[in-house]
This record gives structure tokens, sequence and C-alpha cells, in this order.
């Protein structure tokens, strides 16, 4: 394609590289607007675009924490309108989980109405929930007016929006954030405010302090759901350290006594972002499924706080087995995946460790102080030159008014008349110098508009005491602001002041802010063996020759009659025990296992096999049997090949099943029977008998086998060559013992020297002995 492009002598070409470059500038800009404007968090205040705007139309709307509630539709409506132009339904999403404390470990806005909850339900419509913000919500706006950050063009330039919110604590870690990007995404788990903030006083003291320091003051994250991480620390240190990991978090719960020995698990807590209603049934998916069988019921006995009720089976259950099943099946434990890739100052994505991230909201911290700083005295600057315009016509009474009064201009008077220095004092406290110091010059046009506004019952002595004594603080101020920002170290303590006003705010005597989460050692969890989660109790399993299965309690008398459904009957029926597996062999050469307990109970008649396991409808069940440790069994195929294969080889551990014996074209599985002598007794279908050791059969875990009984080709009906019998039936005995075979009656006969018809392996053999059934079958 390259040489394509290259060659100038193709007219065909010459459209191609205009192409690529356009597509490509405006992915290039599609990717990079969802990056920095949609997905990614900016590392500085935590927030994304629209939850920061969110925040700002409430505050320009002045929804204060303490004052009156306003329709929701009215601030997504206004935050769509004047800076977020995605879609009322986006915004109103955005707002409605910042107002779910289940959701947002210090939630951002306080909403009245329905805001959704934790079992996954939606909030109601926009027009029918009311919010405003909430303290922690104005903590983050703080500094909004003095300055403290930059603003920019809202998208039509008509307003302007902070490009950043002046946050008193780290956010972005308090609150965590998630969103998936183009080509990069972000997950960060919310965190204890009280905690980071002593980490960021730690950092404040020791600029250069080692990643595992900071997790003595955050051990981890911690959920508005709260819950028990139960990762090793070793895990969460390396994960903060690289800004990638993950954390195991488990559910609370605890064991209630009812009395008699009777007991049941109370769930208290659950894992972040878990739906409650999910979750159960999911549970009750289980119970259904018979995948833990230890379990009987769930319960959900939930009011405000959450309480999942958990009965074991028997009371004879370990609770903590229960609970490890639990753990291991359902979402009573999740991993949630650490991805702290956020934007540096706003515009450079990068994945960062929990120092780095702490460390940028400290230096922007610093940047705001430094603003507001710079801000606060120019106010002060303007106020002074005011004071000294009120003080100048104190000091000159008469002379104001007597301008005031005659003259035509009096502000141009004013600021014509030379008034001398009396007024302009320099304090020790500060170096600030008045605009009109040295000068023979009036007054500023400032102070002449402020003298000229000033009120008549301010003429009087108290007044002008009041002013010095303003302006003298001021100075003091001022002094003590250019000290501020000329001294790192007195910036920095500022900073700890403001960070520790956070932290007794937000911290444990706060509304939620004592720590949720907690932590502990997951142990150990053992592979739970079926008998320890089974009450092993007798059952006979039946299963009818279109394939219906079922399991009746006790050991009944398998020639008792049982009904089956019309044109079916009885194939396999045999004893077992609850904690047995059911192994099922197709004629597909497939193997599968079903668990005893997990059949259908016998009060019906039963369920079709082909729904527990993936058998083909074209494949035929040839063995239905009860597994045993340590038996072999000796495999066959429709055309004479098998082999021996250990009975733990073949469980499969799906519904897919596990391929033992490979068949191919018109041939099938037809034999699986355990091996228990030292003989393999064989018979065709065109009656060949044939005898040889067990020691000739190879053991193998899969394939094909070998060659059991050579079979001819013959020429059939329609000219084609065909196999002239094939397998009938085999069986294995004890050459010792003779081989007995069943007589009609109920009789049975026994061939106790079988040597005329002992062979090699893949022999033809002879005619069966005397009184062997016509059918060719050895039962």
């Amino acid at each position: 394609m390259s040489d394509l492009i290259d060659d100038e002598d193709t007219p065909e070409v010459e459209h191609l590289e205009p192409l690529r470059r356009a597509i490509g500038e405006r992915y290039l800009t599609y990717a990079l607007s969802t990056i920095m404007h949609r997905a990614l968090p900016d590392a500085r205040d935590g927030l994304k675009p629209v939850h920061r705007r969110i925040l700002y139309a409430m505050s320009r709307l002045r929804l204060s924490s303490t004052g009156g509630f306003l329709k929701s539709a009215k601030i997504s409506g206004d935050t769509m309108g004047d800076f977020h132009p995605h879609g009322d339904a986006a915004i109103y999403d955005a707002m409605a989980r910042l107002a779910q404390d289940f959701n947002v470990r210090y939630p951002l806005v306080d909403g009245q109405g329905n805001f959704g909850n934790i079992d996954g339900d939606n909030p109601a419509a926009a027009r029918y929930t009311e919010a405003r913000m909430t303290v922690v919500a104005e903590s983050m706006l703080e500094g909004l007016a003095e300055n403290a950050v930059d603003y920019r063009p809202n998208y039509d330039g008509r307003l302007e929006e902070p490009a950043v919110l002046p946050a008193t604590f780290p956010n972005l870690l308090a609150n965590g954030s998630t969103g998936i990007a183009v080509g990069m995404a972000t997950n960060i788990p919310p965190h204890n405010i009280a905690e980071l903030i002593d980490a960021c006083l730690h950092l404040i003291k020791t600029p250069d302090a080692r990643d595992d320091t900071l997790l003595g003051f955050v051990p981890g994250p911690d959920f508005p759901t709260g819950g028990t991480i139960v990762e090793p620390r070793e895990n969460i240190a390396q994960a903060y350290r690289t800004g990638r990991g993950s954390f195991r978090l488990r559910s609370k719960w605890e064991v209630e006594d009812l009395g008699r020995g009777l007991w049941q698990i109370v769930i208290t807590e659950i894992p972040y972002q878990v739906q409650k209603s999910k979750l159960i049934e999911k549970i009750a998916e289980l119970i259904q499924l018979k995948k833990i069988p230890i379990l009987g019921d769930v319960r959900d006995e939930s009011a405000e706080d959450i309480r999942l009720v958990l009965e074991p089976r028997s009371k004879n259950v370990d609770p903590d087995v229960l609970m490890n099943m639990m753990f291991r099946n359902s979402d009573l434990e999740t991993r949630f995946s650490l991805n702290m890739n956020v934007l540096i100052d706003g515009v450079t994505p990068k994945v960062c460790s929990m120092k780095e991230v702490l460390r940028a909201f400290l230096d922007f911290r610093r940047e705001v102080l430094i603003r507001r700083s710079q801000h606060r005295m120019e106010k002060i600057d303007v106020r002074l030159e005011v004071l000294e315009g009120f003080i100048i016509a104190f000091l000159n009474l008469d002379r104001v008014i007597d301008i005031i009064r005659y003259d035509d201009e009096p502000k141009a008077a004013l600021m014509r008349e030379d008034w001398g220095q009396t007024f302009v004092r320099a304090t020790d406290e500060s170096d600030y110098v008045s605009p009109k110091a040295g000068s023979d010059d009036g007054l500023t046009e400032a102070q002449a508009d402020a003298i000229l506004n000033m009120r008549l019952r301010s003429l009087r002595k108290l007044e002008e005491m009041e002013l010095v004594a303003e302006r003298d603080k001021l100075m003091e101020e001022r002094a003590g602001l250019e000290d501020l920002l000329e001294s790192d170290s007195l910036q920095w303590a500022a900073i700890a002041d403001q960070l520790k006003l956070a932290k007794k705010t937000f911290g444990k005597d706060y509304e939620g802010g004592a720590r949720r989460t907690l932590f502990a050692e997951a142990g150990e969890v053992e592979d739970v063996p079926l008998e320890a989660m089974i009450e092993k109790e007798p059952i006979t399993i039946v299963c009818s020759k279109m394939g219906w299965i079922r399991a009746m309690s006790g050991h009944i008398d398998l020639t008792r009659e049982l009904k089956f459904k019309d044109g079916d009957e009885a194939r396999f029926a045999f004893h077992a025990e609850t904690t047995d597996k059911i192994v099922l062999m197709g004629s597909n050469g497939r193997f599968y296992t079903l668990g005893a307990a997990n059949l259908p109970g016998g009060r019906g008649m039963g369920e079709p096999l082909r729904l527990m396991v993936d058998l083909p409808n074209e494949a035929e069940i040839v063995s239905l049997f009860v597994h045993q440790k340590g038996r072999k069994l000796l495999l066959a195929s429709s055309e004479g090949n098998g082999f021996v294969v250990p009975e733990e080889e073949v469980l499969a551990q799906t519904k897919s099943g596990k391929q033992v014996l490979n068949v191919k074209d018109d041939a099938r599985a037809m034999i699986c029977k355990p091996l228990t002598g030292d003989h393999v007794a064989i018979v065709s279908q065109n009656g060949k008998f044939l005898v040889f050791p067990v020691a000739e059969l190879p053991e193998l875990g899969r394939g094909k086998g070998v060659r059991l009984q050579k079979y001819n080709m013959a020429r059939g009906k329609q000219g084609a060559l065909e196999l002239d019998g094939g397998l009938s039936d085999l069986t294995t005995f004890t050459w010792s013992e003779g081989l007995s075979w069943a007589m009609g009656g109920g009789k049975t006969r026994t061939e106790p020297d079988l040597s005329d018809w002992l062979g090699k392996r893949a022999g033809v053999g002879k005619r069966p002995p005397y009184g062997f059934p016509r059918n060719m079958k050895f039962d």
C-alpha cells in the first residue's frame, strides 16, 4: 500500500493520502476530546468536566447546603444550556450519582426525592427530584470568587467557567473516579479524607517520603458500602506504588444464633458497586442449580441498613465452609481493579502513584494559596486607597464641605486640590506606600468618588477612629500576606493549617467520616470436598430409555415397577448416595459428569439429561454409572477398537463433557464396562467369539485405541463395501473362574475352560461356546 501511495503516476491513489490524514486527524481530535473532556479526572480537584460544571451551575443558582432545594430539572437544564451541551439525561445521571451515598464516599449533592438505591433502581425523573450542594461541595468551591483558579470561555463564548475547582481536600482519592477513554481508562477507589490529609501533612513535612511510608497513613481504600479488604498488605503497597493493582473486597457477615443449635448467617455490608437485587438473584440461582448444596435459602430483610440472611441446609454445616463457598461462587467477594490514570495539570494523562497524586494536589493548593493571597492584597490596596481618601476628608472636613457645596464640579476640584502630606504615614509593619505619598496632586479618582458617595451620618469623630483602626489592621494583614508570598515555609504552614481544618470538618466527627471498610486476612480457602457440602443420603437413580433422569429417595427395590411417560421405559436403575458423581458416556465418545445431589427429585418423571449436559441429539446414552475412585474402564467402538482408561480420566468439569474415545464416520462408541478380570471376551454381530489377555490392551487417557477384533468387509445391497458384522458385546473375566453368561428363565451358564477360543488380540475368533445367547450379548 505504501508503494501505491508514493506512486505519482497512479491517479486513483491521489485521494488516499488526504483521506487517511483526514481520518487520522479527526479520530485523534475525538480521542483527545474523550480523554481530556469526558473520561479522565483532573488530579487537582478529582472531577470530570460534567461534575465540575454541575457544581459550578449550582453555585451560580445559590444552592448552598443551608439553603432551599431546587428542582433537578432546573439544575441540569442550566448546566446544559450554559456549560455542558451533551444532553440533560447524561447530566442528570451524573448529578444523581453525586447524591448517592452508596456510590460516592462523600456526596457532593444533597438530594431530596428518589435518587436511586443500592438495589439498582434508577432515580426518579428530574422533574420529581430536588437538590442542593452539600458542605463537602461548598468546600470544593471555596475561594472560587477570589481568583483562585483560571477561567475559560464556555462552549459558545457567552460565559466563563472555571478550568478547575479550588478543592480544599484531595477529592480524587476521597471520592474516587471511573471512566473509559479511547485507548485508556481509569478506575480509582474512594478513600478516607482524614487518612489522606494525614498523608498530605506527612508529605509537607517530608517531601521525599517513600511510597510505602504513606501506606501507614492510608492503609487502603474506604468504600462507602463498607466491607472487608482481604488483599495482602504487600499487594496494596505495590498497587499504590505503581498506580495499578487490585483489591479483594468481601462482604461483612456474622453468625446469628437462633437457639436449639440452629443458626443463620447475616450479611450487613456488601462489596462496592454490587447491586443487592442482582446479588440475591445470583444466590437464588446457586440454590436452584444446587451449586452450593449446603445453602438452604436466602432472604432479604433489609430496611435502611443491609440485612441479607443465609440459611444453611443443615445445622451441622460449618459457617466458614459455607461462606468460603459463597465468596467463591457469588459477588459476596469481588475484586476492585486500581488504574490511577489521571490528568496532570488538566492536560497530560498519566498513571500515577498515590504519592504523585497527593503531590499534584499539594502543588495545586500552593498555587491556589498564592493566587488568593495576591487577590487579597489587591483588594487591600484598593481599600487602603479609599481609606486614605476618607482620612483626608476628616482632616480637611471644612474644605471638603466647601468644595462639595459651592464648586460646580466637586469631583474635579477634589482631585485638583493640594491636600498636603499630613495623611501619608508608613508603618514599621509594612513597606506599603500610598499612591499619594510624595505627590502634590489631589485625590485619586477612586478617593474622590468615595468621598462624594460618603453618607453625612459618617461625618463624626467615631467614624474617623474606625477608619484609622481599619487602615492599620489592613496594613498589618498586607504585611503578613507579603511575608507569606515571599516564604515557602510560611506557605506550606498555611496549607497545613487549611488541611487540618478540613480534617476537623470532615474527619471522624463528620457524619459518615469514620472509616467504613475494614481489613482482615483472607486465609487459605481450600477446595471443599463434595462430602463436606452435602449430607450423605441414599438415593436410587432411574434413567429412562428416552433419557429422562430422576433421583428417588432411599434405596428402593430395583425390580419395582415405576411410571414413565407414554412410549418410554426404564433403561438404567441403580443405587447411589447424594455425595456420588454420576458418569455418562455418549455414543459420540464423550463423557459427562453429574452431581447426584443435583439430580431432580423422584416425585415426577424427572428431567431430560440433555438439559443438564450438552449431549447432541444424534448421540445416544451408552452407559450411566456411579463413579468409583481407582477403577479402570474398558472402552470400545462399534468398529472394534478400544483401550483401557482410568476412571478419573473420564471425569468432566463442564457441561460440554470430555472427549475420551475418538470415533469418526459411521462408527460410534458402544461399550463402557469396568475392568474386573484378567481376560477379555469379545463377540461380533456375525457370531465370532474371541478371548485374549487384558495385558494386550494399552492404557490411555484419550484416543481411538487398538484393534480388539478383526472384521471383514463385504458388499452390501447397494454394492458398497460395508463392515461384515462389527462389535456386538464384550466383557472381562478371571481366567481361573471361567466365564458365565445369562440364559433364559433366570439361569446362567458357566464355561470353565475357554482355551479353544483363546487367541491374540485383533483375531477373528470362532463360533461361540455351546449355549451362548443368540442375541450375541453377555447379559
